[in-house]
């Protein structure tokens, strides 16, 4: 069980349902939203642009979601027009990492602290954290301790902590092929394990799904990795392996393989809190943004973009288990009774 103080609590109350299930939407993304637009039109938008998209993601999508997580750097006017009922997570990482240096190590946005997140309207801390449990034990050493100093910043401001891990494998650039997806459940589940020891002090854990659903047999066109018994085994040992709420990323994925995903692992016994969706929930949004301005976005925003959203949250309420299940308070009474 996962102790909260109470601002905590109030906190991952703002940004959930009132059933305890995060239906939160993402759009922290900043260098890659950048090469997306840029791709998807023939001008260059600038910063301005990814500034107004996220705006209009914003006033388009938050009405359906229970909090939306956002970027400092390109977010907080997009923040300031999100639903009232809305939570809001902020990122504390820089985007990327170095890809001449070894281990993809993180880093923190060096104008900004917890305090000053908070203090711009900030419900609780994202930070992301690339990770892979086999890699050099030096270097893992090195994001241990980083992630303890972020955790013990957040619990001196009294805040969440949501920490999103994106594994890899340090020997296999290739994490969408098969041999990848071998070694993917127990990348992932073990570092759900690693950062589920106190010393982290993390609240929410964002995750990746255990396996890649292309390859488990009969759901894709090609190899398979894993059985449909292996893979529900799999969700199974993930939801098992902490005691943490934790939410699922989509990765990219399209918004229906997303929400076929989330069923499968619901079927499997796995005790999931919600998600933080992104790219499944408005990627597509981004070419009419890019080719022919606001308007054309708003529009599919408010056609396509609000389906995969309400589509998603019916699935949730279907598959998500309440967080309040898996938090006690300091007199060892259930967040659920209060």
């Amino acid at each position: 069980m996962l102790y909260l103080t109470k601002n905590k609590e109030e906190a991952l109350k703002r940004l959930s349902d009132e059933n305890g299930i995060i239906g939160a939407l993402a759009i922290d993304q900043r260098g890659s939203l950048k090469k997306m637009i840029a791709a998807g039109g023939s001008h260059t938008v600038g910063d301005e642009g990814i500034i107004r998209f996220k705006e209009l993601v914003s006033e388009e999508l938050t009405p359906y979601a229970t909090s939306i997580l956002l970027d400092p750097e390109y977010g907080l006017p997009a923040a300031k027009v999100r639903h009232p009922e809305a939570g809001l997570l902020v990122a504390y990482e820089k985007t990327g990492y170095d890809a001449n240096a070894a281990g993809r190590l993180p880093d923190l946005l060096e104008e900004w602290s917890v305090r000053r997140l908070k203090e711009a309207g900030a419900d609780a801390v994202k930070f992301l954290l690339y990770y892979d449990v086999d890699e050099d034990e030096k270097i893992n050493e090195f994001k241990h301790v980083y992630m303890e100093r972020v955790g013990s910043e957040c619990a001196a401001e009294d805040i969440p902590f949501f920490l999103e891990i994106v594994t890899y494998d340090a020997n296999n650039d290739d994490v969408k092929g098969l041999d990848y997806a071998k070694v993917k459940p127990h990348k992932v589940i073990e570092a759900m394990r690693e950062f589920s020891k106190p010393q982290y002090k993390v609240d929410v854990l964002k995750v990746e799904v255990p396996v890649n659903m292309k390859f488990v047999d009969g759901c894709g066109d090609g190899e398979s990795a894993y059985s449909k018994e292996e893979a529900a085994a799999y969700f199974k040992e993930q939801s098992d392996a902490t005691h943490l709420p934790f939410i699922f990323l989509s990765a990219g994925v399209s918004a229906q393989l997303f929400q076929e995903t989330l069923r499968f692992a619901k079927e499997s016994g796995s005790t999931f809190n919600g998600v933080l969706c992104g790219r499944a929930t408005w990627k597509d949004g981004v070419a009419p943004f890019a080719h022919n301005g606001e308007q054309a976005a708003r529009t599919w925003l408010q056609g396509t973009g609000t389906q995969n959203i309400q589509e998603l949250n019916q699935v949730l309420k279907q598959t998500a288990s309440p967080w309040f299940d898996k938090v006690m308070h300091g007199d060892g009474s259930s967040a659920s009774l209060v």
